[in-house]
């Protein structure tokens, strides 16, 4: 089973501020302003290429990827399990050697491409990840539950969701949708906006062996202007423009209303094929396989795929929707029995309207990162509140003059039959190992943690490693995503959280010496804050080892010591998968375990609140969501009792406060040099060092 494979959402800098700017195609201007809820700027674009001229991402230098990556295991590793890493490590790094080849061919690379490690990473995150995509893969949005007093709310609800995602469109097709401006480290940066344009492009498509990523990009077919309305199972196409004009919510109304009467015509049901989607890849590849010898298949097949979305009409789960309950609802639908089948799991956006109110969006991956799919989303619920109550109708617009939906039809054989049953069950088996826990941590939240002059995200990481070793008694590898896409063509590179000076720091918990414990936190705080600083400047470990170990196999050598050593395995098995998840409304963004025996923790920090979604598997014997939650949320109480007793929101005259600054300012002489040059180019707007051995 593939194990490196992380699916958490990016963080940036947590110390900004966040403002939202966004200009609907009417031109009405609003503007939202809250404290340190996310963390970029946006501005209105005044030219479609505003960030075409982001920098090239960086190459670090071979000597420092080396000791860092030594750095990062070494207090994971008994010593003779070290010293044999070690010594792979040292002959890959000689003078003259393997790694110094590698390292030559991949500047060579990065002259050459606009992203040196993107079709890499790529590939070995998502693509050629056999596991299904729900759970494993597709994270979630989940909305505020919505009160639907009569089944009319709901449609109305979707109707509205369908309005807001064209302007949302028009805006992408316009090339006037804000542009991102990184705040904290690099502030005022222009950040890469590629991601944007594939929210609707985007199609996962299944392969054998790796999937491929595919899209749109307008230059050989027109842009489809229909969507695909899943209900009961069934597929239908809603075309949201007829004649030119785009359709208006009350046309929208009328056209779902007709889709459910569609739906529940039982002499026109078809199989249930949303199912194969939610099956392992290279299963789902195959049934593909055998769909498509039918024309009827096909042309169903080519309507799903080139749609710009899904809006799946859901039945009520008859669940208490709790929101651990919402959550996996929104991951898995519930499984085959509720409405698990109700989804096309290959599409990048999936949005959900459940008749019990249960509403949000789950994502294809693949295709960009987490703040692409928060931005969008946000954009959807504040339209929400400019719109107020339901469109009124548009004068001289007959409803009765439209179109009525397609239902999308499907040809099954005795084989692809059998690809059903098998997908329903895995699903059911999927669903029911699910363990979520949705926990809100009321005692505090980042406004307390700032005032303690500390980053609220490496507080986070470190009560994380806290909470895991005092479950499990141990320290393991973590995964921290961290975006840089201040980069062309820029998506995500790992924060390592479990650093040494953590683990010091949660051994420190144990010993009673409050005066040990203070100095070991603020130890942690500080080297996270380091990682986290060089890994959005382009400079982390784990892009850069993926490059050398794919380099390799381009040139068809041999894979080096390095990468078949043992420890590299086990550090890229990230039994904690964590990902900070800003809003700046009411919702909360959750996923699945990478790994059969870890966590998946996503956490959205608020200013007197945290909210945390944490998930394992329920047969693992080595994880339970609950006891993690309980662990967290006493680690955080102790974290904070811990500073208040030494009062460091309040420092005494002539005493000293570590700044994030600060804390960078002690970087290793190679390390501060590199990030030295990163700056310098970046403020050239092109990278000119960075890449030699």
């Amino acid at each position: 089973m593939k194990t490196n494979v992380n699916l958490s959402l990016e963080p940036e800098d947590e110390d900004a501020h966040f403002v939202y700017e966004s200009q609907s195609v009417k031109g009405n201007r609003l503007l939202l302003c809250t404290s340190d809820m996310s963390l970029i700027h946006q501005e209105p674009s005044k030219d479609s290429k505003a960030t075409d001229n982001v920098p090239k991402l960086p190459l670090p230098a071979l000597k420092d990827t080396l000791d860092t990556y030594l750095r990062c295991v070494k207090h994971l590793l008994n010593e003779e399990r070290y010293q044999i890493t070690q010594e792979a490590v040292k002959r890959f790094g000689a003078p003259g050697g393997v790694g110094e080849l590698l390292q030559r061919k991949l500047v060579e690379r990065r002259e050459k491409m606009d992203n040196w490690v993107y079709d890499y990473w790529l590939n070995d995150m998502y693509l050629n990840n056999r596991l299904p995509l729900p759970v494993n893969s597709s994270p979630a949005m989940v909305f505020p539950r919505q009160n639907f007093t009569a089944p009319i709310d709901s449609l109305r609800f979707a109707a509205n969701l369908i309005s807001g995602i064209l302007e949302y469109k028009s805006l992408l097709d316009a090339r006037t949708l804000p542009v991102d401006y990184a705040r904290g480290q690099l502030a005022g940066t222009p950040l890469c906006m590629e991601q944007y344009h594939r929210i609707f492009s985007a199609y996962r498509l299944p392969g054998r062996e790796r999937d491929v990523l595919v899209g749109n990009d307008g230059s050989a077919l027109p842009d489809p202007e229909y969507i695909i309305v899943a209900c009961k199972n069934q597929f239908f196409v809603l075309d949201v423009a007829i004649d030119s004009r785009r359709l208006n919510q009350r046309d929208l109304l009328s056209q779902l209303e007709k889709i459910v009467k569609m739906a529940d015509d039982e002499n026109e049901r078809q199989p249930p094929i949303g199912l194969l989607t939610s099956d392992g890849r290279t299963e789902w590849a195959e049934a593909r396989g055998e769909l498509v010898r039918e024309s009827t298949n096909r042309k169903s097949l080519d309507l799903m795929e080139r749609c710009l979305c899904l809006v799946c009409l859901d039945d009520a789960s008859k669940a208490e929707l709790t929101d651990s309950a919402r959550a996996m609802l929104m991951l898995h639908g519930g499984g085959a029995a509720v409405n698990g089948g109700n989804r096309w799991y290959d599409k990048s956006m999936q949005f959900v309207v459940g008749a019990d109110g249960c509403c949000g969006v789950v994502c294809e991956h693949s295709a960009f990162e987490g703040i692409v799919l928060v931005q969008c989303t946000e954009y959807l619920l504040k339209y929400f509140v400019r719109l107020g109550s339901p469109s009124k109708p548009v004068p001289n617009a007959s409803v009765s003059e439209l179109p009525a939906p397609r239902r999308l039809r499907w040809k099954c054989t005795p084989v692809v039959c059998k690809f059903l049953t098998s997908s329903a069950d895995r699903l059911h088996r999927l669903a029911k190992n699910l363990d979520m826990n949705v926990y809100k941590f009321h005692h505090y939240g980042k406004e307390m943690i700032k005032r303690l002059k500390m980053s609220p995200d490496a507080f986070i990481q470190v009560a994380l490693q806290l909470a895991y070793y005092r479950c499990h008694g141990r320290a393991v590898s973590t995964y921290e995503s961290a975006s840089i896409r201040r980069f062309k063509d820029g998506r995500v590179d790992n924060i390592r959280s479990a650093t040494p000076e953590a683990l010091a720091f949660v051994r420190a918990m144990a010993d009673g010496n409050d005066a040990k414990k203070m100095e070991s936190l603020q130890a942690a705080i500080t080297a996270q804050t380091k990682n986290s600083t060089l890994a959005i400047m382009g400079l982390a470990i784990d892009n850069h080892l993926l490059g050398l170990r794919e380099m390799a196999q381009d040139l068809k050598i041999d894979k080096p010591e390095i990468f078949r050593d043992q420890v590299y395995r086990i550090s890229n098995e990230f039994i904690l998968s964590t990902s900070q998840v800003p809003t700046t409304v009411e919702m909360f963004c959750c996923y699945g375990p990478v790994v059969p025996n870890g966590y998946g923790v996503c956490y959205n920090p608020q200013s007197d609140h945290f909210v945390f979604c944490v998930s394992s598997f329920r047969e693992s014997q080595h994880t339970c969501s609950s006891q993690l939650v309980k662990s967290l949320e006493r680690g955080l109480l102790d974290m904070r009792d811990l500073c208040h007793k030494y009062n460091l929101h309040q420092p005494k005259q002539g005493s000293t406060t570590v700044t994030s600054a600060e804390m960078s300012a002690d970087l290793s002489k190679n390390q501060e040099a590199l990030t030295c040059a990163v700056v310098k180019s970046l403020s050239q707007t092109k990278l000119q060092a960075g890449g030699k051995a």
